[in-house]
C-alpha cells in the first residue's frame, strides 16, 4: 500500500458522472442487502455479517459518505453507530469491549463512525494511552478483527483522505456558515496543529493493521463526489466476493 500522501488527491468526478455512479452502485448495494437479509427467495438464508469502518481526517467527508451509503437501505437491517471519547464507566474496561454491541449479526450491517483505532490514533497522539498500551493494541485489534473474519464477517475499513489545506479550507467554510459553525470544535482546531504526529499514527496504523481479512481502503476525498463513489463502490464490490464464495450469487 502506498505511503499516505502518495495517493492521487486530484482525483475527481463532475456531478453527473457522480450520480450515475451513485445511483448505479446504491441500487446494487440494496439488492445485495436484500439477499443477505433473506428477503430473495424462499430459503431465507442470510448472508455474512458487514462492518464497515469509517475513519479519517476531520472534515474529511464520512457523514456525506455513510449518508449516501446507507440512504437506500432498509433500517431494519442496517445500523449507524458514532463513537466518541469513552465514558468514565467504559474506560473501567478493556477499550475494545464498548465496540461489540454495534457489532452486526448474520444478515446484518453496521457503519461504525469512528472505532477502535482511536486507540492508536487520538488516544496515542493526545496521550490518553500510554506507549506500551496503544503499541499492544495493534496485536489486539488484529486479533480481535481476525475473530470477526472467522465467524464469517466481511470487514471493510476505510480511511477518508484529504489534504492540510483542503482540510483548513472546509474548517473556514463550516466556521463561516451558520448552519455547519456546531460541527467545528476547538478540539477540531487543536488537533490541526498536530497533524504531523496524526499522520505518523495513520501510517502506522495501516502498516500494522492492513491484513488480507480486514484490509484499509484509502479514499482519496479531496474532492468529495470522487471519495463518496468510491466508498459505496468498494462496498459492493467487497460484499458481491464475500457473497461468491458463499454461493449467494453466481459467478
Amino acid at each position: 500500500m502506498p505511503m499516505i500522501n502518495d495517493y492521487d488527491l486530484t482525483l475527481s468526478l463532475g456531478k453527473a458522472e457522480e450520480e450515475q455512479r451513485l445511483a448505479k452502485a446504491q441500487a446494487r448495494l440494496l439488492y445485495l442487502r436484500l439477499v443477505c437479509g433473506g428477503l430473495m427467495d424462499s430459503s431465507q438464508r442470510l448472508g455474512p455479517p458487514l462492518c464497515v469502518v469509517m475513519e479519517g481526517w476531520d472534515a474529511s467527508g464520512k457523514g456525506g459518505a455513510i449518508k449516501r451509503l446507507v440512504a437506500p437501505l432498509d433500517p431494519r437491517h442496517v445500523r449507524v453507530k458514532s463513537f466518541a471519547a469513552p465514558t468514565a464507566d467504559e474506560k473501567r474496561h478493556h477499550f475494545l469491549s464498548r465496540f461489540w454491541p454495534a457489532l452486526p449479526g448474520w444478515g446484518g450491517m453496521a457503519v461504525l463512525d469512528r472505532s477502535w483505532y482511536g486507540r492508536v490514533l487520538v488516544e496515542r497522539v493526545e496521550g490518553f494511552a500510554t506507549e506500551t498500551e496503544w503499541r499492544r493494541s495493534y496485536d489486539e485489534i488484529k486479533s480481535f478483527e481476525r475473530a470477526l473474519a472467522d465467524e464469517g464477517t466481511v470487514m471493510i475499513k476505510f480511511w477518508m483522505h484529504i489534504s492540510d489545506d483542503e482540510q483548513l479550507k472546509r474548517f473556514d467554510a463550516r466556521k463561516n456558515d451558520p448552519l455547519k459553525r456546531w460541527k467545528l470544535t476547538d478540539e477540531d482546531w487543536r488537533n490541526r496543529e498536530k497533524r504531523k504526529d496524526y499522520e505518523d499514527a495513520v501510517v502506522e496504523m495501516i502498516e500494522h493493521t492492513d491484513t488480507s481479512f480486514a484490509p484499509w481502503t484509502v479514499v482519496e476525498a479531496e474532492d468529495k463526489r470522487y471519495g463518496r463513489v468510491k466508498v459505496l463502490e468498494t462496498v459492493c464490490a467487497r460484499m458481491e466476493s464475500a457473497m461468491k464464495r458463499l454461493g449467494m450469487l453466481d459467478e
